[in-house]
């Protein structure tokens, strides 16, 4: 596969990727009894890619989210629980496909990858040292982040059971062709890119690989699980990629910068400069300020 073909295909599955979680917001948004417009829906989903990237843990993802639902007029109660049934449906999909991926192809995939990740952790053992330091400084800085957001949850969880009571079965099943689409879309982007090279690893490792790195991002602590992925990456989790820093490069802006840079622009462009800055300001201001005694 030629270089301009792979970009190609790997804009086609972001774009897939994103209509389908579009889809299965407004289901759920729906099923509850509220109204979202396409465009509203996926506003929200690019500031939540947006904030999941940029923050500790990230924990700015989900009050991003929940912040572009109450602009669009969804009753926060109501987007909370569209928001956690949401999450609850996408896990069992999630843990299914590891599971079919881990079966079919752990055992090559180690063989390939498993000698090369001991190699990179011998050679490179002061980076993963800086890697386990910072990600213990994220981790601090994500509780912060936690207690800063918690308060615009508080009320939601208290009236929480009268909407969770009012979801009918239909989103939750229409939303599992969604997720389905969502991972396959995202866990394609590497070994796509990987064919372009003159010698592409097997696909199956490549993709099982491929999803090891990118729902690791879900527990690495510094956004978008920075420093761990890329030596993760570099070491071989996905299979021998050569020296191609391109390709490193190309997977990462597809698999999460084209939601940072949609993210802040749709962000400037709905709420204004001034209006972002100053929201990154107040939070600065709140991380800045002692935690309450427990």
């Amino acid at each position: 596969m030629s270089v301009w073909q792979a970009h190609l295909v790997c804009v086609a599955l972001v774009a897939a990727d994103l209509l389908a979680r579009t889809w299965r917001i407004q289901w759920f948004v729906r099923g509850l009894g509220h109204r979202l417009s396409a465009w509203q829906a996926f506003t929200l989903n690019v500031w939540g890619d947006a904030a999941c990237a940029l923050t500790p843990l990230r924990f700015g993802g989900e009050p991003a989210r929940l912040a572009g639902m109450l602009r669009s007029r969804v009753p926060a109660t109501a987007a909370f629980v569209a928001i956690g049934f949401e999450v609850l449906a996408a896990w069992p999909v999630i843990l299914v496909l590891a599971g079919a991926l881990a079966w079919r192809f752990a055992p090559e995939w180690w063989a390939a990858a498993g000698p090369m990740l001991a190699a990179t952790a011998r050679r490179m053992r002061v980076w993963f040292v800086l890697v386990v330091l910072v990600s213990a400084l994220a981790w601090v800085a994500g509780r912060q982040l936690a207690r800063v957001f918690a308060h615009q949850v508080r009320r939601p969880v208290a009236r929480v059971r009268v909407y969770w009571r009012r979801m009918p079965l239909w989103p939750i099943v229409a939303s599992v062709p969604c997720t389905l689409v969502n991972i396959v879309a995202r866990v394609a982007i590497l070994p796509v890119l990987a064919l372009t090279l003159p010698h592409p690893p097997p696909l199956g490792p490549a993709a099982l690989g491929s999803f090891a790195l990118l729902y690791s991002q879900l527990v690495l602590p510094t956004p978008s699980g920075a420093g761990a992925v890329e030596l993760g990456f570099l070491g071989g989790a996905a299979g021998d990629l050569g020296e191609s820093g391109w390709l490193l490069l190309a997977w990462r802006f597809y698999s999460n910068g084209v939601g940072v840079v949609l993210g802040v622009w749709l962000a400037a462009h709905e709420l204004g400069w001034p209006a972002v800055k100053e929201l990154i300001r107040r939070i600065g201001r709140r991380e800045a300020e002692p935690a309450p005694p427990a």
